[in-house]
Protein backbone atom coordinates (compact mmCIF):
# COMPACT_ATOMS: atom_id res chain seq x y z
CA UNK A 1 0.00 0.00 0.00
CA UNK A 2 0.87 3.13 -1.11
CA UNK A 3 2.66 5.53 2.53
CA UNK A 4 0.11 8.20 1.08
CA UNK A 5 -3.01 8.69 -1.17
CA UNK A 6 -3.74 11.50 -3.33
CA UNK A 7 -7.00 13.33 -2.39
CA UNK A 8 -7.24 14.84 -6.32
CA UNK A 9 -9.92 12.55 -8.04
CA UNK A 10 -10.23 12.98 -11.56
CA UNK A 11 -10.42 10.06 -13.67
CA UNK A 12 -12.78 9.88 -16.67
CA UNK A 13 -13.88 6.54 -16.70
CA UNK A 14 -15.49 4.54 -19.66
CA UNK A 15 -18.92 3.28 -19.17
CA UNK A 16 -21.00 1.62 -21.69
CA UNK A 17 -23.69 4.13 -23.36
CA UNK A 18 -26.93 3.11 -22.86
CA UNK A 19 -30.40 4.47 -23.49
CA UNK A 20 -31.72 7.55 -20.90
CA UNK A 21 -34.95 5.82 -20.50
CA UNK A 22 -33.61 1.99 -20.12
CA UNK A 23 -30.56 3.64 -17.53
CA UNK A 24 -34.16 5.22 -15.64
CA UNK A 25 -36.57 2.34 -15.69
CA UNK A 26 -33.45 0.04 -14.25
CA UNK A 27 -32.72 2.51 -11.52
CA UNK A 28 -36.08 2.25 -10.31
CA UNK A 29 -36.41 1.10 -6.76
CA UNK A 30 -38.19 -1.42 -5.84
CA UNK A 31 -39.79 -1.88 -1.81
CA UNK A 32 -41.43 -5.27 -2.42
CA UNK A 33 -37.87 -6.86 -3.80
CA UNK A 34 -36.07 -4.72 -1.07
CA UNK A 35 -38.26 -5.92 1.93
CA UNK A 36 -38.45 -9.48 0.56
CA UNK A 37 -34.38 -9.87 0.67
CA UNK A 38 -33.83 -7.94 3.67
CA UNK A 39 -36.27 -10.03 5.60
CA UNK A 40 -35.33 -13.55 3.71
CA UNK A 41 -32.04 -12.68 4.58
CA UNK A 42 -31.86 -11.57 8.33
CA UNK A 43 -35.17 -14.39 8.81
CA UNK A 44 -32.18 -17.21 7.29
CA UNK A 45 -29.21 -15.71 9.83
CA UNK A 46 -31.81 -15.91 12.70
CA UNK A 47 -33.51 -19.70 11.76
CA UNK A 48 -29.66 -21.37 11.77
CA UNK A 49 -29.25 -19.23 14.65
CA UNK A 50 -32.21 -20.67 16.72
CA UNK A 51 -32.08 -24.12 15.02
CA UNK A 52 -28.22 -24.50 16.25
CA UNK A 53 -29.35 -22.71 19.68
CA UNK A 54 -32.26 -25.58 19.68
CA UNK A 55 -29.86 -28.68 19.14
CA UNK A 56 -27.25 -27.43 21.87
CA UNK A 57 -30.38 -27.58 24.23
CA UNK A 58 -31.06 -31.02 22.86
CA UNK A 59 -27.75 -32.11 23.90
CA UNK A 60 -28.70 -31.32 27.34
CA UNK A 61 -31.61 -33.79 27.09
CA UNK A 62 -29.04 -36.70 26.41
CA UNK A 63 -30.17 -36.78 22.93
CA UNK A 64 -26.40 -36.04 21.62
CA UNK A 65 -26.19 -38.59 19.28
CA UNK A 66 -28.68 -36.79 16.70
CA UNK A 67 -28.47 -33.16 18.26
CA UNK A 68 -24.30 -33.11 18.41
CA UNK A 69 -24.25 -33.30 14.14
CA UNK A 70 -27.39 -30.76 13.70
CA UNK A 71 -25.66 -28.59 15.68
CA UNK A 72 -22.67 -28.69 13.69
CA UNK A 73 -24.85 -28.40 10.62
CA UNK A 74 -26.86 -25.40 12.12
CA UNK A 75 -23.79 -23.68 12.87
CA UNK A 76 -21.46 -24.31 9.39
CA UNK A 77 -25.29 -22.81 7.77
CA UNK A 78 -25.33 -20.13 10.17
CA UNK A 79 -21.55 -19.48 9.94
CA UNK A 80 -22.09 -19.30 5.74
CA UNK A 81 -24.47 -16.23 5.99
CA UNK A 82 -22.58 -14.77 8.40
CA UNK A 83 -20.04 -12.74 6.06
CA UNK A 84 -22.53 -11.44 4.14
CA UNK A 85 -24.25 -10.04 7.03
CA UNK A 86 -21.60 -7.54 7.29
CA UNK A 87 -20.33 -5.35 4.28
CA UNK A 88 -21.90 -7.08 1.48
CA UNK A 89 -25.42 -5.89 2.62
CA UNK A 90 -24.21 -2.57 4.24
CA UNK A 91 -22.30 -2.00 0.57
CA UNK A 92 -26.15 -2.43 -1.16
CA UNK A 93 -27.77 -0.29 1.56
CA UNK A 94 -25.08 2.30 1.69
CA UNK A 95 -25.62 3.10 -2.02
CA UNK A 96 -29.31 4.03 -0.90
CA UNK A 97 -30.60 2.07 -3.96
CA UNK A 98 -32.17 -0.74 -2.14
CA UNK A 99 -35.58 0.76 -0.41
CA UNK A 100 -37.24 4.17 -2.09
CA UNK A 101 -37.08 5.47 2.08
CA UNK A 102 -33.65 7.02 2.54
CA UNK A 103 -34.33 6.14 6.06
CA UNK A 104 -35.15 2.50 5.61
CA UNK A 105 -31.75 2.35 4.32
CA UNK A 106 -29.99 4.19 6.66
CA UNK A 107 -32.01 2.28 9.32
CA UNK A 108 -30.76 -1.54 8.05
CA UNK A 109 -27.77 -0.23 7.59
CA UNK A 110 -27.05 0.40 11.03
CA UNK A 111 -28.50 -2.96 12.26
CA UNK A 112 -26.99 -4.65 10.19
CA UNK A 113 -23.25 -3.26 10.96
CA UNK A 114 -24.30 -3.85 14.90
CA UNK A 115 -25.07 -7.25 14.59
CA UNK A 116 -22.06 -7.80 12.17
CA UNK A 117 -19.24 -6.15 14.04
CA UNK A 118 -18.53 -3.45 11.01
CA UNK A 119 -17.19 0.08 10.49
CA UNK A 120 -19.84 1.24 8.74
CA UNK A 121 -18.76 4.87 9.39
CA UNK A 122 -15.21 4.15 7.95
CA UNK A 123 -16.39 2.02 5.09
CA UNK A 124 -19.34 4.71 3.89
CA UNK A 125 -15.82 7.15 3.22
CA UNK A 126 -13.36 4.76 2.03
CA UNK A 127 -16.02 2.83 -0.75
CA UNK A 128 -16.81 6.33 -1.79
CA UNK A 129 -13.51 6.42 -3.15
CA UNK A 130 -13.17 2.81 -4.00
CA UNK A 131 -16.23 3.55 -6.54
CA UNK A 132 -14.61 7.34 -8.35
CA UNK A 133 -11.02 5.90 -8.49
CA UNK A 134 -11.21 1.93 -8.23
CA UNK A 135 -8.11 -0.07 -8.25
CA UNK A 136 -5.64 2.94 -9.13
CA UNK A 137 -3.10 2.49 -6.78
CA UNK A 138 -1.92 6.11 -5.95
CA UNK A 139 -6.05 6.85 -4.51
CA UNK A 140 -7.83 3.83 -3.52
CA UNK A 141 -6.43 2.40 -0.39
CA UNK A 142 -9.43 0.07 -0.31
CA UNK A 143 -8.06 -2.34 -3.42
CA UNK A 144 -4.79 -1.94 -4.08
CA UNK A 145 -3.34 -4.76 -7.18
CA UNK A 146 -2.11 -7.13 -7.29
CA UNK A 147 -3.84 -9.31 -4.78
CA UNK A 148 -2.29 -11.79 -2.80
CA UNK A 149 -4.14 -15.26 -2.05
CA UNK A 150 -2.41 -18.42 -0.11
CA UNK A 151 -4.18 -21.14 1.03
CA UNK A 152 -0.94 -22.73 2.82
CA UNK A 153 -1.92 -21.82 6.59
CA UNK A 154 -3.98 -23.57 8.63
CA UNK A 155 -5.48 -20.50 10.44
CA UNK A 156 -6.95 -19.46 6.39
CA UNK A 157 -8.47 -23.11 6.34
CA UNK A 158 -9.94 -22.61 10.17
CA UNK A 159 -11.54 -19.41 9.51
CA UNK A 160 -12.92 -21.19 6.19
CA UNK A 161 -14.55 -23.73 7.75
CA UNK A 162 -14.36 -22.87 11.23
CA UNK A 163 -13.39 -20.41 13.48
CA UNK A 164 -10.41 -18.77 13.66
CA UNK A 165 -10.14 -17.28 17.23
CA UNK A 166 -7.15 -14.96 15.96
CA UNK A 167 -8.67 -13.65 13.86
CA UNK A 168 -11.78 -12.97 16.12
CA UNK A 169 -9.24 -11.37 18.50
CA UNK A 170 -7.97 -9.08 16.12
CA UNK A 171 -11.08 -7.79 15.20
CA UNK A 172 -12.23 -7.00 18.77
CA UNK A 173 -9.23 -5.21 19.35
CA UNK A 174 -9.44 -2.86 16.46
CA UNK A 175 -13.16 -1.92 17.29
CA UNK A 176 -11.66 -1.72 21.30
CA UNK A 177 -9.03 0.59 19.89
CA UNK A 178 -11.55 2.60 18.05
CA UNK A 179 -13.39 3.02 21.21
CA UNK A 180 -10.48 4.86 22.52
CA UNK A 181 -10.31 7.32 19.54
CA UNK A 182 -6.92 5.11 18.04
CA UNK A 183 -6.92 4.58 14.24
CA UNK A 184 -4.18 3.04 13.08
CA UNK A 185 -3.08 2.58 9.04
CA UNK A 186 -2.55 4.57 6.32
CA UNK A 187 -6.05 4.20 4.91
CA UNK A 188 -8.04 4.63 7.77
CA UNK A 189 -6.43 7.61 8.62
CA UNK A 190 -6.71 8.88 4.76
CA UNK A 191 -10.79 8.28 5.15
CA UNK A 192 -11.27 9.31 8.51
CA UNK A 193 -8.70 12.09 8.92
CA UNK A 194 -7.27 14.05 11.84
CA UNK A 195 -8.38 17.40 10.64
CA UNK A 196 -12.18 16.11 10.53
CA UNK A 197 -12.60 15.74 14.47
CA UNK A 198 -16.52 15.49 13.82
CA UNK A 199 -16.32 12.15 11.60
CA UNK A 200 -13.37 11.14 13.80
CA UNK A 201 -16.08 11.29 17.21
CA UNK A 202 -18.66 10.00 15.26
CA UNK A 203 -16.38 6.74 14.50
CA UNK A 204 -15.29 6.29 18.17
CA UNK A 205 -18.97 6.78 19.28
CA UNK A 206 -20.22 4.17 16.89
CA UNK A 207 -17.23 1.44 18.31
CA UNK A 208 -18.37 2.02 21.94
CA UNK A 209 -21.79 1.22 20.65
CA UNK A 210 -20.76 -1.69 19.20
CA UNK A 211 -18.17 -2.69 22.66
CA UNK A 212 -21.25 -1.19 24.90
CA UNK A 213 -24.22 -2.68 22.96
CA UNK A 214 -22.96 -6.78 22.22
CA UNK A 215 -21.61 -6.40 26.14
CA UNK A 216 -24.76 -5.69 27.05
CA UNK A 217 -26.64 -8.19 24.75
CA UNK A 218 -24.21 -10.94 25.90
CA UNK A 219 -25.40 -10.21 29.72
CA UNK A 220 -28.70 -10.79 28.96
CA UNK A 221 -28.14 -13.84 27.15
CA UNK A 222 -26.50 -14.73 30.25
CA UNK A 223 -29.24 -13.45 32.97
CA UNK A 224 -32.13 -15.24 30.82
CA UNK A 225 -29.96 -18.69 30.99
CA UNK A 226 -29.24 -18.53 27.31
CA UNK A 227 -25.59 -18.14 27.10
CA UNK A 228 -25.24 -20.03 24.30
CA UNK A 229 -26.88 -17.18 21.93
CA UNK A 230 -23.76 -15.68 22.42
CA UNK A 231 -22.20 -17.65 19.51
CA UNK A 232 -25.33 -17.34 17.30
CA UNK A 233 -25.81 -13.92 17.62
CA UNK A 234 -22.94 -11.86 19.54
CA UNK A 235 -20.32 -13.74 17.29
CA UNK A 236 -22.53 -14.91 14.89
CA UNK A 237 -20.51 -13.86 12.02
CA UNK A 238 -16.94 -14.74 13.07
CA UNK A 239 -17.01 -18.10 11.80
CA UNK A 240 -17.23 -20.20 8.43
CA UNK A 241 -16.31 -17.78 6.32
CA UNK A 242 -15.63 -20.17 3.34
CA UNK A 243 -18.35 -18.44 0.82
CA UNK A 244 -17.89 -14.58 1.16
CA UNK A 245 -14.52 -15.53 0.35
CA UNK A 246 -15.06 -17.48 -2.83
CA UNK A 247 -17.42 -14.78 -3.75
CA UNK A 248 -15.64 -11.72 -2.80
CA UNK A 249 -12.06 -12.12 -4.09
CA UNK A 250 -12.79 -12.63 -8.33
CA UNK A 251 -14.26 -8.61 -7.43
CA UNK A 252 -10.85 -7.19 -8.45
CA UNK A 253 -8.10 -10.19 -8.34
CA UNK A 254 -5.72 -10.64 -11.30
CA UNK A 255 -6.76 -7.63 -12.93
CA UNK A 256 -5.11 -3.70 -14.01
CA UNK A 257 -4.69 -1.27 -11.57
CA UNK A 258 -4.43 2.40 -12.83
CA UNK A 259 -7.35 1.67 -16.03
CA UNK A 260 -10.22 4.15 -16.50
CA UNK A 261 -12.38 1.47 -17.69
CA UNK A 262 -13.98 -1.05 -15.50
CA UNK A 263 -13.86 -3.59 -18.20
CA UNK A 264 -10.00 -3.96 -17.15
CA UNK A 265 -10.24 -4.25 -13.36
CA UNK A 266 -13.10 -5.57 -12.48
CA UNK A 267 -14.82 -8.57 -12.98
CA UNK A 268 -18.33 -10.50 -13.23
CA UNK A 269 -19.41 -14.05 -12.40
CA UNK A 270 -22.59 -15.62 -12.97
CA UNK A 271 -23.52 -18.52 -10.29
CA UNK A 272 -27.08 -20.00 -9.28
CA UNK A 273 -29.58 -18.31 -7.07
CA UNK A 274 -28.76 -19.25 -3.78
CA UNK A 275 -25.39 -17.69 -3.72
CA UNK A 276 -26.43 -14.54 -5.38
CA UNK A 277 -28.92 -14.34 -3.13
CA UNK A 278 -26.17 -14.42 -0.22
CA UNK A 279 -23.87 -12.14 -2.45
CA UNK A 280 -26.69 -9.38 -2.78
CA UNK A 281 -25.80 -9.73 -7.03
CA UNK A 282 -22.58 -8.64 -6.22
CA UNK A 283 -21.39 -11.23 -8.86
CA UNK A 284 -22.43 -8.78 -11.17
CA UNK A 285 -19.58 -6.65 -10.02
CA UNK A 286 -18.57 -4.87 -13.62
CA UNK A 287 -21.90 -3.60 -13.94
CA UNK A 288 -22.14 -2.77 -10.63
CA UNK A 289 -19.16 -0.22 -11.14
CA UNK A 290 -20.20 0.82 -14.32
CA UNK A 291 -24.13 2.21 -13.30
CA UNK A 292 -23.69 1.90 -9.39
CA UNK A 293 -27.65 3.56 -9.30
CA UNK A 294 -29.10 0.49 -10.31
CA UNK A 295 -30.53 -1.38 -7.34
CA UNK A 296 -28.30 -4.81 -6.75
CA UNK A 297 -32.47 -6.88 -7.70
CA UNK A 298 -31.47 -4.81 -11.64
CA UNK A 299 -28.21 -6.16 -11.96
CA UNK A 300 -29.03 -9.17 -14.25
CA UNK A 301 -31.54 -6.93 -16.22
CA UNK A 302 -28.72 -4.40 -17.07
CA UNK A 303 -25.62 -7.39 -17.51
CA UNK A 304 -28.30 -8.60 -20.34
CA UNK A 305 -28.40 -4.88 -21.70
CA UNK A 306 -25.34 -4.01 -22.12
CA UNK A 307 -23.51 -7.46 -22.18
CA UNK A 308 -22.44 -7.08 -26.08
CA UNK A 309 -19.85 -4.28 -24.77
CA UNK A 310 -18.61 -6.42 -22.19
CA UNK A 311 -16.22 -9.52 -21.54
CA UNK A 312 -17.77 -12.90 -20.82
CA UNK A 313 -18.58 -14.12 -17.54
CA UNK A 314 -17.22 -17.28 -16.28
CA UNK A 315 -20.60 -19.01 -14.78
CA UNK A 316 -20.35 -20.45 -11.18
CA UNK A 317 -18.29 -20.77 -8.84
CA UNK A 318 -15.81 -23.57 -9.76
CA UNK A 319 -14.96 -22.22 -13.34
CA UNK A 320 -14.35 -18.91 -11.56
CA UNK A 321 -12.09 -19.63 -9.18
CA UNK A 322 -10.54 -22.31 -11.83
CA UNK A 323 -9.50 -19.13 -13.85
CA UNK A 324 -8.28 -17.22 -11.21
CA UNK A 325 -5.93 -20.19 -10.48
CA UNK A 326 -4.74 -20.35 -13.57
CA UNK A 327 -4.22 -16.34 -13.52
CA UNK A 328 -2.14 -17.00 -10.09
CA UNK A 329 0.09 -19.52 -11.56
CA UNK A 330 0.79 -17.63 -14.61
CA UNK A 331 1.81 -14.47 -12.23
CA UNK A 332 3.93 -16.67 -10.46
CA UNK A 333 5.66 -18.01 -13.44
CA UNK A 334 5.94 -14.57 -15.52
CA UNK A 335 5.74 -11.70 -13.04
CA UNK A 336 5.46 -9.37 -15.75
CA UNK A 337 2.73 -11.11 -17.25
CA UNK A 338 -0.84 -8.77 -17.61
CA UNK A 339 -4.07 -10.05 -18.47
CA UNK A 340 -6.48 -8.60 -20.05
CA UNK A 341 -10.27 -9.59 -20.16
CA UNK A 342 -11.39 -10.24 -24.00
CA UNK A 343 -13.07 -6.78 -24.15
CA UNK A 344 -15.50 -6.65 -27.84
CA UNK A 345 -13.69 -4.52 -30.16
Amino acid sequence: MQETFARDIKVDWYRTPIDREVLEELMRRNDFRAWTQTLLHLGLFFTTALLAYWAIVSVSLNNWYWSIPLMLVALFLHGTIGPFMGLIAIHELQHRTVFKSRRLNLFFEVFYSFLSWSDHIWYRESHAIHHQATCHSQIDGEVQLPIKISFKYWRVWLGFLGWNPMATWQRLATVWRHANGKVRGNWYNHVLPKSNPRLRKKHRNWARILVGGHCLLALVFVIIGHPFLIVTITFGTFYCGWLGFLCGVPQHYGLNSDEPDFRLNTRTFTCSWLPAFYYWNMQYHLEHHMYPAVPFYNLPKLRKVIEHDLPPATHGLYATWRDLLKLKRQYRTNPKYKYVPAIPT
